[in-house]
């Protein structure tokens, strides 16, 4: 009987977890409109704070295990498509979805200050626009990014946080995958999130995401 009683009560924990993946699925939404109407680079959702399971980017042979002290991030460096800037850090709305940099300034990244900092162990969440102001965006180009690209960011503490690529997606964001970008992992790892897609002009949005994700391969 006290065997039976543990699986079952194993199931339960099991079940528990698949209907918290299904929540935090359910409780995407879409991002608004800029100020010019350009969309924001995302439609996410805060980061689960209990996240059905351990997911992230493909293994990677060169990725670093253990994670760098938390120390703030100062600038990103994605030397493929020559994106360069400061990085502001990003709270919650009102509404509980992610901030975004100004859409005035489309050229300024900013990352997501309530998840791990880059180098930690987890997932680092940095965003930027694709096109703002009648002007290209910080991630314009984040689309090209391929496997094996190099992306640098710089702390607070001197050090550097070296990544490297290991896929790409595009996404629509009424399928956004909030696990995969904001669940737990078990090694320092980085998502880069923008706008992509069709612009709908109706809507004054763009229909999907392209994220980029990516691991710590030195520091």
């Amino acid at each position: 009987m006290k065997s039976t009683w543990i699986r079952g009560r194993q199931a339960l924990l099991a079940l528990a977890v698949v209907l918290l993946a299904v929540l935090a699925t359910l409780a995407f939404v879409l991002s608004g409109p800029g100020e010019t109407g350009q969309a924001a680079p995302q439609g996410v959702t805060s980061r689960p704070e209990t996240p059905s399971a351990e997911q992230g980017a493909p293994a990677d042979g060169g990725a670093v295990g253990e994670g760098m002290p938390k120390a703030d991030p100062v600038s990103i460096d994605v030397p493929k498509i020559e994106a360069k800037s400061s990085l502001v850090p990003l709270g919650l709305n009102a509404d509980n979805t992610v901030e975004v940099p100004p859409v005035t300034q489309p050229m300024q990244a900013g990352w997501y200050k309530n998840g791990p900092t880059p180098g930690e162990v987890g997932p680092s969440v940095i965003l930027g626009h694709v096109d703002g102001n009648k002007q290209k965006g910080i991630f314009f180009r984040l689309k090209e990014l391929a496997p094996g690209d190099k992306v640098s960011i710089a702390r607070k503490d001197g050090t550097t946080a070296e990544f490297a690529v290991t896929k790409v997606e595009r996404v629509a964001k009424d399928k956004f995958p909030t696990d995969a970008v904001y669940g737990d992992t078990t090694e320092p790892e980085l998502r880069l999130i923008t706008c992509g897609g069709v612009f709908d002009k109706a809507s004054h949005n763009y229909l999907d995401n392209i994220i980029v994700f990516a691991r710590l391969i030195a520091r």
